[in-house]
């Protein structure tokens, strides 16, 4: 869920103006997933731009704070949301892990990078929610050393019923700054997209992994 309407409209406004996201209903992109689609999003190039990511960084940090109170730890899934999960534990004044996707295969083998003790509370950072499996592994390795996961916080979600079915599963709460229809209407206030477009864009979301462009 978003954690409010306003917070949604300039999230997605911000990640329109500087092409993090970007919409082409008449020119779909390709995802390694082999998925055909009319938005293509890339949150870490929020960090390049310095007002844009102090605005995530401080939104992250007082909505964490709001809805949670001050964990312990604040945890960045690898590799997108190391950057912006860094920032928000800075601002939080808050020890920092990232969680890889597996252990790594030398040295000490770890899939936590940086220091983290069993019991203590943990807010994971994310940069984008698709399905959730990717997110939910981190959770589990979390998990899996002991602490308590509190919950989650997204830049954006694409509002796929498979990510709110998996996160359900997996008892994981989820917030994120902005999502797929929030993105759609800033889109269309701002003339970024016209209704024609809005269709194509909504009919995607439906059935992505089946829709063709053509």
């Amino acid at each position: 869920m978003i954690f409010n309407k306003d917070t949604a409209k300039k999230t997605a406004e911000v990640l329109l103006q500087i092409n993090a996201i970007k919409l082409q209903p008449n020119e779909p992109f390709t995802w390694a997933s082999g998925w055909k689609s009319p938005i293509y999003c890339d949150n870490r190039i929020v960090l390049s731009y310095p007002l844009i990511r102090n605005y995530i960084r401080e939104t992250m940090g007082k909505h964490i704070e709001a809805h949670y109170g001050k964990p312990d730890v604040i945890a960045g899934v690898a590799t997108g949301a190391i950057g912006i999960g860094a920032l928000v534990a800075e601002y939080l004044n808050l020890p920092f892990v990232y969680v890889r996707p597996e252990a790594k295969k030398h040295g000490r083998q770890n899939q936590i990078e940086g220091h983290i003790e069993k019991g203590q509370s943990v807010i994971v950072i994310e940069d984008l929610i698709s399905t959730g499996n990717s997110s939910l592994n981190a959770v589990a390795a979390l998990k899996e050393a002991e602490v308590n996961v509190k919950g989650m916080v997204a830049i954006f979600s694409y509002g796929f019923n498979v990510a709110v079915e998996n996160f359900k599963n997996a008892k994981v709460e989820l917030h994120t700054l902005s999502n797929y229809e929030n993105l759609l209407e800033q889109a269309l206030d701002t003339n970024y997209i016209t209704q024609a477009e809005q269709d194509i864009l909504i009919q995607w979301s439906a059935n992505p992994s089946e829709w063709n462009a053509n």
